[in-house]
């Protein structure tokens, strides 16, 4: 007499498939991530070649040329890059320029998103396409008029002593608020269409006022899109060489795109000097990406799930 014990263990119809089928999607999956860890490798390339450059000797690469392995690693290139660059005082000029710039363009920018997402008046649209469309404008095509127009507007002698916006860190302050309202504008104006607008009825009964509803009711709710692009916008300005170049004339007065200049030599190039200084160039970007990780990618994520 058999037992259940004994009797061999029935396959359940379809179970071959599953197997195929999860056999498929096990494979599909280890494909997919081989594919994104070597992008992701052949991304990180030149910024982990750039650190290895920084940290050997230009002795030691002129031997052994740069696909060697190295026969020391040092920081120094990082000191002689801070000395010799002049970095401290490049770095003041672009902080000069560079927040200011930010707030405020984030300041107007969410002005006029409140503006034309909280208030129905006839040229409403009209006025969101207005500042939409001034992306559209390629900024080398002004180029003459603003450089002509930027030498005929004064400025008081503190400024500058030649009285005029040109060669000055005001007039690059004022060219990136003019280029970036419009994106800031878009972006806020649409994330602050997802918000209901029962809240700023509700303030409105209990007495708040124009000002007060934006500041401590619509402002607040922001704070994702409001990260995204302070994170977006620094790095543009930060980054910006090409009205350095043309609206400035002083080089003492040019941020730290200018800076790495200063360590090209007339005759050769200590590139693994230069690699430690674009590496310190870009430390400030990647502290603020880190510091407002979190409201970026809210930002980047929240405004599509709403509504």
């Amino acid at each position: 007499m058999t037992t259940t014990l004994d009797r061999p263990p029935v396959r359940k119809a379809g179970t071959g498939e599953r197997e195929k089928k999860h056999a498929k999607m096990r494979a599909s999956r280890i494909a997919l991530h081989t594919f994104l860890i070597a992008v992701c490798l052949i991304w990180l390339a030149p910024l982990l070649w750039t650190v290895f450059a920084s940290l050997r000797t230009y002795e030691d690469t002129a031997a052994n040329g740069y696909f060697s392995l190295p026969s020391e690693l040092t920081l120094s290139n990082f000191t002689k890059a801070w000395e010799t660059a002049d970095l401290p005082n490049y770095f003041w000029n672009t902080l000069v320029i560079t927040i200011p710039a930010l707030i405020i363009t984030l300041l107007f920018s969410s002005f006029v998103a409140f503006g034309v997402t909280r208030f129905s008046f006839r040229f409403n649209l009209a006025l969101l396409m207005l500042f939409t469309a001034g992306n559209l404008l390629p900024q080398q095509v002004i180029i003459t008029p603003l450089y002509r127009l930027f030498r005929l507007i004064p400025v008081p002698e503190w400024i500058n002593y030649k009285e005029t916006l040109l060669d000055t860190q005001l007039g690059l302050v004022l060219i990136h608020i003019a280029f970036q309202v419009g994106f800031c504008t878009f972006v806020l104006s649409n994330y602050m269409k997802t918000i209901p607008n029962e809240l700023t009825e509700a303030a409105r009964v209990d007495g708040a006022g124009v000002f007060r509803q934006y500041w401590q009711v619509i402002l607040p709710l922001c704070r994702p899109a409001l990260g995204a692009l302070a994170t977006l916008e620094f790095t543009w300005i930060y980054n910006d060489f090409f009205w350095a170049i043309v609206l400035i004339q002083t080089g003492d007065k040019m941020p730290i795109t200018s800076a790495l200049s200063n360590l090209r030599g007339q005759f050769f190039t200590d590139y693994n000097l230069l690699a430690a200084g674009s590496l310190l160039v870009a430390l400030p970007c990647l502290v603020v990406f880190f510091a407002l990780q979190r409201q970026f990618v809210g930002g980047l994520t929240l405004g599509s799930t709403k509504g």
